[in-house]
């Protein structure tokens, strides 16, 4: 638990640290896990407003974690809830004042809100203290909303929030506001990017690279923790690599509709030229002033390569895309990369990649089942896929099936 002289000191330094975080999803994790240490509590929750109504977007729960298998992550449902006054979070909302609740179980019936024990009893959690404080930006506009649960005193037992953790919590959620707000127009200048890849090519839509970007970074930080990967070196690179994984097709705007657009499979000529996107992509990474620029490269230039070197583009020229002279076969192609002279986050963005293109309809095809997209993930294991990634995704399904159901395509008009 915080002291109150470390409490003022972690505020002054918190808009430095959460202004480190570029990624929006990201940023939700780190300012949920920041609030509940200033406070001391075991759960909370994020709302981002969307119109008229919040999205439930990340949660966190120490008391159900606890439960799990070492390695086990929390899966929730997604939902939205109208911007009312029904619920305590739509009051907030609505209001944009906050709630301190000491017992959400005795709260009278003359309030306009009430609280649903569904959750409770579903999980076998008991809800008791709740702080819920409106996310707004300097405008006073609301971005969301911000819900602390259980604050707990120093044997673990829920207690009531005090005045002074709203006070500070107040404090709090307009240094996160302004991070938020700044992460909220990171997101919307990469879906603008894509939306123009879309443009062009409509297999790439915005729950796509979403979804490739929310599978990546699972699969990073599995393996990560398998590999020994220092916590610092870890949290650094999340940020990087699900805004990187979600621009992995981005350099297919340079391709032409003639061929992007083709109904039918590509003749060879046609083929050549597709290739192009990755080394085309690539080159609007080679000025790079962050690690985001650096690992938006990788990706972009690496995730049609495969595990036995039969992918593309392999070793070539990035200005000429031509083979490089010492990598050249004798057909004239370049040489693939292969094994580990694949990039990481090229080989990871490989495997998500395919897995949500075989698992979603497309002008072209239906969607496969899941076990026919599944048995050819196995099947590709140690030729087209990291062997590794590949038992790491299969040991991760509950994950990457809660990720499919939070970005799901959007129904045709």
């Amino acid at each position: 638990m915080l002291s109150e002289r470390e409490k003022l000191s972690a505020l002054a330094a918190l808009g430095v640290d959460l202004n480190q975080v570029k990624d929006l999803d990201i940023l939700m994790e780190e300012i949920l896990s920041q609030a509940r240490r200033f406070v001391n509590a075991d759960a909370g929750s994020i709302y981002i407003r969307e119109g008229g109504r919040l999205d439930f977007s990340y949660t966190q729960n120490d008391t159900l974690k606890s439960r799990l298998a070492p390695g086990e992550k929390l899966i929730y449902s997604t939902f939205s809830i109208p911007i009312d006054e029904k619920s305590i979070a739509g009051f907030v909302a609505a209001t944009q004042k906050a709630l301190n609740i000491p017992d959400v179980y005795l709260l009278p019936d003359t309030l306009p809100y009430g609280f649903s024990r569904r959750f409770d009893e579903t999980s076998g959690y008991r809800t008791v203290s709740m702080l819920t404080i409106p996310l707004e930006n300097s405008q006073g506009v609301l971005l969301g909303v911000l819900q602390i649960i259980n604050a707990k005193d120093a044997e673990g037992r829920a207690i009531p929030f005090s005045d002074e953790d709203e006070r500070m919590m107040g404090h709090f959620a307009g240094i996160a506001a302004v991070a938020l707000e700044r992460a909220q127009m990171t997101r919307v200048l990469l879906l603008r990017m894509i939306r123009m890849a879309e443009m062009r090519d409509p297999k790439e839509t915005g729950a796509h690279v979403n979804r490739v970007g929310a599978y990546s970074l699972a699969l990073y930080e599995d393996w990560a923790e398998r590999n020994g990967i220092p916590a610092a070196e870890v949290g650094k690179t999340r940020d990087v690599i699900r805004m990187a994984a979600m621009l992995h097709d981005v350099g297919k705007v340079a391709i032409s509709d003639l061929i992007l657009k083709k109904p039918g499979r590509f003749d060879h000529d046609e083929y050549e030229i597709m290739k192009q996107h990755t080394v085309l992509g690539a080159r609007l990474f080679l000025d790079q002033h962050s690690d985001f620029d650096a690992a938006a490269h990788l990706v972009a230039l690496n995730h049609h390569e495969r595990w036995d070197g039969a992918g593309y583009p392999g070793h070539v020229d990035l200005e000429t895309g031509l083979p490089l002279p010492s990598h050249t076969l004798p057909s004239g192609a370049a040489r693939g990369k292969s094994g580990l002279e694949i990039p990481l986050f090229g080989r990871i963005v490989s495997l998500c990649d395919v897995y949500d293109a075989l698992c979603s309809k497309r002008v072209y095809k239906e969607a496969w089942d899941e076990a026919e997209t599944l048995k050819a993930l196995e099947q590709g294991s140690g030729t087209q896929f990291d062997p590794e990634l590949v038992e790491i995704f299969f040991s991760r399904l509950s994950v990457i099936h809660s990720i499919r159901d939070r970005y799901k395509d959007e129904a045709p008009a």
